[in-house]
This record gives structure tokens, C-alpha cells and sequence, in this order.
């Protein structure tokens, strides 16, 4: 006997069923939203994982491409490794539910969202996300739910609660936001330069909406929700944070903690740990969590320093950003090239430019994106932080990190139609210490700039960090982050932007939310930030892009054909295009609406092929002047071919003004020689004279 519980939300009706499938896992809903359909469920380990200092939570969104009536591309013909966009949203449903987990929690939870159907009306991310809390809260997991998600788009200035497909794909903004009762928990967000106070309606906007689904969710655990199960703690042992204080003394770990250098402070720290090891070394109990021990003394010293003392551990004011520095073309033959520094934070960006036929192609359930024709990758290697490990290739952190960037960047790219390339960046972290998402937009921004590429308006970004005491009223909003006051902090802000609005928004906490005082100055204190960036750094390094694209970057030009003309120009079985594109060495790309594309780094070729396409593509009329090459020789005349595929006849009379006898006395096979167009005889055929080429021709 299953339950199932409905309501309202955005216009159409959410249906919650309870007890209907899965019901070995410790929660399970299965989620209807208008006829999309989500299956989310939440399991947890029976014991804690040992030796480890982390809660090991673990979020999927499968994406079954029978939801949309497709069978998968390739060999293989099934659902293979998770899409870029599932990796996305997984992060998205990850972020909000994981501050509410019990800190000292170490049992292994998976919630796992299967979309089944989708409905184009209802987007199956609202249903994955609301699906993960009601399992979870439902369950006997240990959870400080329920939060709630919703989306928000903008469509000629007007607000729309968790926006259709196709609304997504005409909006001005594209926010996600995740609250608790009383707090917003995270916030997502791609936007076209949306003003401050434009984007903070829109995010409590949303807040308002997750509080009649939390009310929802809230009847539902009531009626059937399990009691939560009880869980053998991880906490580090109060007798051994007072040992340690006495063998490092307070002042001691401030002095240890409080430097500018990463290097200098870990090997303090080092010190540190290696001191209170053999201190206890005949006390295994205490050596175990040692390491977490020692974490935690670091974070309560930094915590303190920052909140009663406002002091940061680089001695930065609380406003103040590190040192920036900004370069341009480091990298010789790419295309282009940028590098941003700010602090001990680096990151080069390398921007490639190919033609629209390279775009990438996608294979999801989003039927009105079907490529991208620009495209933003994030590395992250083990030496930009003073490691050593080897290359597995991008994991999530990097896939998000790239998906930011590349949403921040979006707004402000030319279309198609102004500048018809697909667009690669590549951001290489050199150097991390603290949001390198944001330098690569700084980065990427300066790079597509010195590539060429007509950008409307430069973008930087930057994050805010927080620091919270005892109550709502006691915290402290940090500008720019380093790494350790990211690991000590409570929240990781990102906001990037133009001049006149933000393009991009991710919000990270470790708490159980933010007061809409601290969402504010967050927002204010990233616009005055990136103002600087933009005005005093960036903009002094490279002011605006550069008129054309680089010597090494591919030359496109565009032409214009009759749509009904493509035909010939493609030639029967693709002979007559592929034969311009063998002789000339360029890519040529047709649209169905006659858009032609000719790409290639010599001039002269491209303009050799441009040449053939007009001539293949446009009515014959007499007066005309081809040049041609003679192509086959009969005893009443030659055949010209001008271009491939297309040949005209000169007849013996039409060759020379005096009278010859035979064809070869004047033509040869291959000669190339000027012809002007007579019209068509009576079977069609394209008729040339060579005698009647004008002089001046």
C-alpha cells in the first residue's frame, strides 16, 4: 500500500508517491511533475567508513534517454558515463543537502535520481531536486532537512517560477536557488547582465516558493516519515583538544597559521603535527584522529582571528584583494592567450578558433540544445597545489568549474552570424590557492579579447568568503578568499560580471543557510571587487579586442546562395564540394538556409573558393566572363569546365575571329583560357565564346 501526496507548484501539479517502488532503500519517492517522471532515493551504509575525515555522501542524476523516446549514439547503443549536464545538476542537488548531514556522519549515503520521462513543460532538474530532499527526509538517515529548490527565469523583465524548456531557452537569467526554513542554502545562476538588485528579488523570489514546498514536504514527513537512526560519532574527543592546547599553545598555532605563503604555513603545520605525534605516541586512540584534531584546532585559530580580530592570515584587510597581475600573448602560434594572477592563484587561458562544423554535438534529454558552439574547460593538475598524483582526466570539481566559466562568459559572446567560429578556451590552473574558477574567467575574458573574438563587454570574477559567530548578526564577509579561509569559512561566494550586471552566480556554504543580509553584501562587495578587476587590471592589459583574429587562427567568409542552389553547389553524392575543397584546401560549411561558410588560413585560396561557390551558385546570362579550363575537345568543339562540375561548350566557330579547321590547331587539353556566356542552346546546354571576349576582359 503505497501513499501519494500532490501540490500546485509553478502551475502545474507535483505528485510525491511513497511506498509505490524501491522500498529496500531507506527512502524513496518516486516524483511526477506534469507527466515527468523522477525516481530519487536515498540509502545509507550500515556502519561508518573507517579512516576517514570526510562525510562520504555521494549524488547521481542518470539520465535514461528512453525518457525522450531516443535509443543512445554509439556502438553499445545504451546510457554510458554520465553527461556533462548530469555531472551539473548532481553538484547542484549536492550542494544544498550537504551542510544539513551530521558533521561527524561517516556512514556512505547515495542518493540517486533516474529521470524516466520528461515532460518539455516540467524540467526534470525541479523534480531531481525536490525528489533527493523528500527521500532523504522521509528516511531514517539523520538530516537537518527539509530544504527545498527553485528555479527562476526572466522573460522580458517579468519573473518565471521554475521556467519550461523552452522558456530556459529565451530566458534573461537562469537561477536555482535552495533554501531551509528560514535561510537560502545555495544559489546558481547564469544571467545577461542582471543588475544587483535586480538578481537579489529574484533570489528571495524564490525563497518564497520554497517555503510552500517545505510545507509540503514537511506534511509528508509527518505522515510517513521514519525515525532516524542513531550513528556512532567521529567527533574528535574534547580531552584531546585540551592536550593539544597545552603542548601548542594558542598564540603558538596563530603564529603557525597566520602567513602569507601556502608553502610556509603547511610546513608549519607540519611541525605542528609532527610534535603532537610523539607526544602521544603511546596513545593510538588519539593518534587516529590526530590529523582531524589538528584541522580543527587550525580552523577554530582562523575562525577566532577573522571574527574577533578581523585579522586574515595573509594580513589583508577584510575589503582588500590580493595582488593581481595581467599578460596577454605568454604562448606563441595559438590563437590566443592570457594569463591572470592574483595572489597564489594562476591560471592561463588558451583560446582556439575553428569552424561552426566543429561545435560540440550533445546527446541528452534537452531537446532544444542539440550543440554548443562555444566551449570552456577547466584543469586543475596536482602541481598547482604541490602535489603529486597522477591524471585521471576531469572530475566533477573540474567539469563544474569549466561549466561556470563558461556560463559567466556566454552573455557577452558575439553570434553566430557576427562571428562565425566555434570557440574552445582552455583554462590551465598553474598555480591555486583560492577560486580559481574565477581567475579563468578573468583569464578567459583577456584571451578571447587577443584572439579576436568580438566580445560585447569584458567579464571578471571574484568570490566572497564568511565567517559566522554565535548568532544571525555576528559574521564577518570576506573580499577575495585564499584556500585556507575557504577550508576554515562558512562560505564560498562566486560572482562574475560585467560592468553593468552579472553573467554568473555559484554560492557554496557549510552552514544551514544566509540571512538576506549577508546574500547582499556578498553581491556589493563582488561588484566593487570586479569593478577594480576590470577597470584597474584587466582593462589596462588589453582595453578591447583585437579588430581580427590572429595570424594562426583559421579566416572564415561568409556568402550568401540561394537556398535552392545548394544543391549544385554540394554537387551529386557531395563530388562538386568536395572537388572546390580538394583544390583549395579550405572547410566549407552549408546551412539548410544557404549560409556559406569558407574556412582556411591562405587568403587566396579562400578567395579561389568563394569564387567557385558564386559562380556554381548563380543563373548563367549571357555576357557573363568565366575563365575556364578545356576539358574536352570534339571536332565541332571544346568543353570549358569553370567551375567543378560545370562546364559550358565553345563552338569551333565561337573560338577564334578567323576561321580554323580543326579544334586542336588553337586548344589543348588543360589550357585555360577566358570565355564569355552566350546564353543556353536549345537543349540546355550552356553555350561559351572565346571570339567574343571583350578586350578589356
Amino acid at each position: 500500500m503505497y501513499k501519494s501526496y500532490s501540490m500546485e507548484l509553478a502551475g502545474r501539479t507535483l505528485t510525491v508517491d511513497v511506498g509505490r517502488v524501491a522500498k529496500q532503500a531507506n527512502g524513496a519517492a518516486l516524483m511526477h511533475y506534469g507527466d515527468t517522471t523522477v525516481l530519487s532515493t536515498a540509502t545509507a551504509s550500515k556502519e561508518p567508513r573507517e579512516e576517514i575525515d570526510f562525510f562520504p555522501l555521494s549524488v547521481e542524476y542518470e539520465e535514461k534517454m528512453y525518457a525522450v523516446g531516443k535509443i543512445p549514439g554509439g556502438f553499445n547503443k545504451r546510457e554510458g558515463k554520465a553527461s556533462e549536464h548530469s555531472v551539473l545538476t548532481s553538484r547542484v542537488i549536492d550542494r544544498p543537502m550537504r551542510p544539513l548531514f551530521p558533521k561527524d556522519y561517516r556512514n556512505d549515503v547515495t542518493l540517486v535520481n533516474m529521470v524516466m520521462s520528461v515532460d518539455p513543460e516540467c524540467n526534470p532538474e525541479i523534480p531531481a531536486m525536490l525528489g533527493s530532499a523528500i527521500a532523504t527526509c522521509i528516511s531514517d538517515i539523520p538530516f537537518a532537512g527539509p530544504c527545498a529548490t527553485t528555479q527562476v527565469g526572466m522573460i522580458n523583465g517579468e519573473f518565471v517560477i521554475n521556467p519550461t524548456l523552452g522558456q530556459k531557452d529565451i530566458s534573461d537569467l537562469q537561477l536555482t536557488v535552495a533554501s531551509t526554513r528560514e535561510k537560502v542554502i545555495m544559489i546558481e545562476a547564469g544571467a545577461n547582465e542582471i543588475p544587483e538588485d535586480k538578481m537579489i528579488e529574484a533570489i528571495y523570489k524564490a525563497h518564497e516558493v520554497n517555503q510552500e514546498v517545505i510545507k509540503f514536504i514537511d506534511s509528508i514527513v509527518a505522515d510517513c516519515g521514519k525515525e532516524k537512526h542513531t550513528y556512532s560519532s567521529c567527533a574528535v574527543p574534547e580531552e584531546l583538544f585540551e592536550a593539544i592546547k597545552k603542548i601548542v599553545p594558542p598564540e603558538e598555532m596563530e603564529t603557525a597559521v597566520f602567513t602569507d605563503e601556502k608553502q610556509v604555513r603547511e610546513e608549519n603545520i607540519r611541525k605542528v603535527t609532527e610534535k603532537l605525534s610523539e607526544a602521544f605516541a603511546d596513545n593510538e586512540e588519539w593518534l587516529s584522529v590526530l590529523g582531524e584534531a589538528v584541522y580543527q584546532y587550525q580552523k577554530k585559530t582562523v575562525r577566532k582571528m577573522i571574527l574577533k580580530d578581523q585579522k586574515r592570515p595573509d594580513g589583508r584587510q577584510i575589503t582588500q584583494i590580493r595582488p593581481l597581475a595581467a599578460e596577454v600573448d605568454l604562448i606563441p602560434r595559438v590563437h590566443g592567450s592570457a594569463m591572470f594572477t592574483r595572489g597564489q592563484t594562476q591560471i592561463c587561458t588558451v583560446t582556439t578558433l575553428a569552424p561552426l562544423a566543429d561545435a560540440q554535438r550533445l546527446d541528452g534529454l534537452d531537446e532544444f540544445e542539440t550543440s554548443k558552439r562555444y566551449m570552456h574547460h577547466y584543469n586543475f593538475p596536482s602541481y598547482s597545489v604541490g602535489e603529486t598524483k597522477p591524471s585521471r582526466g576531469p572530475g566533477r570539481r573540474e567539469i563544474g568549474h569549466g561549466a561556470l566559466a563558461e556560463r559567466a562568459l556566454v552573455p557577452v559572446l558575439p553570434s553566430a552570424e557576427e562571428f562565425p567560429y566555434a570557440i574552445r578556451t582552455v583554462s590551465e590552473t598553474f598555480e591555486s590557492n583560492g577560486s580559481t574558477s574565477q581567475a579563468s574567467i578573468c583569464a578567459s575574458t583577456m584571451s578571447l579579447m587577443a584572439a579576436g573574438v568580438p566580445i560585447k563587454k569584458p567579464v571578471a570574477g571574484i568570490s566572497c568568503g564568511l565567517v559566522t559567530g554565535d548568532s544571525d548578526d555576528d559574521y564577518i564577509v570576506l573580499t577575495d578568499i585564499q584556500g585556507l579561509e575557504d577550508f576554515f569559512g562558512d562560505m564560498d561566494f562566486k560572482v562574475a560580471g560585467t560592468h553593468d550586471g552579472i553573467t554568473a552566480i555559484q554560492m557554496d556554504i557549510k552552514i544551514h543557510g544566509l540571512t538576506r543580509p549577508i546574500v547582499e553584501e556578498a553581491i556589493r562587495r563582488t561588484k566593487e571587487a570586479r569593478e577594480y578587476i576590470l577597470t584597474d587590471v584587466m582593462e589596462k592589459c588589453i582595453a578591447e579586442p583585437r579588430t581580427s583574429v590572429g595570424e594562426y587562427a583559421p579566416k572564415i567568409i561568409q556568402i550568401q546562395i540561394d537556398p535552392q542552389k545548394i544543391g549544385d553547389v554540394v554537387g551529386q553524392r557531395g563530388k562538386t564540394i568536395n572537388t572546390i575543397i580538394e583544390r583549395t584546401g579550405v572547410k566549407i560549411d552549408i546551412t539548410d538556409d544557404g549560409a556559406v561558410s569558407i574556412c582556411g588560413v591562405d587568403q587566396k585560396s579562400m578567395d579561389e573558393a568563394a569564387h567557385m561557390v558564386e559562380i556554381i551558385s548563380t543563373d548563367f546570362e549571357s555576357g557573363q566572363i568565366f575563365t575556364g579550363k578545356v576539358v574536352s575537345i570534339k571536332e565541332f568543339g571544346a568543353f570549358i569546365e569553370f567551375a567543378p562540375g560545370k562546364e559550358g561548350m565553345v563552338h569551333i566557330s565561337k573560338i577564334c575571329k578567323e576561321r580554323i579547321n580543326r579544334v586542336e590547331d588553337v586548344l589543348t587539353l588543360g589550357d585555360k583560357v577566358k570565355v564569355v556566356c552566350l546564353g543556353k542552346d536549345k537543349m540546355g546546354r550552356i553555350s561559351f565564346s572565346m571570339k567574343d571576349v571583350p578586350e578589356e576582359a
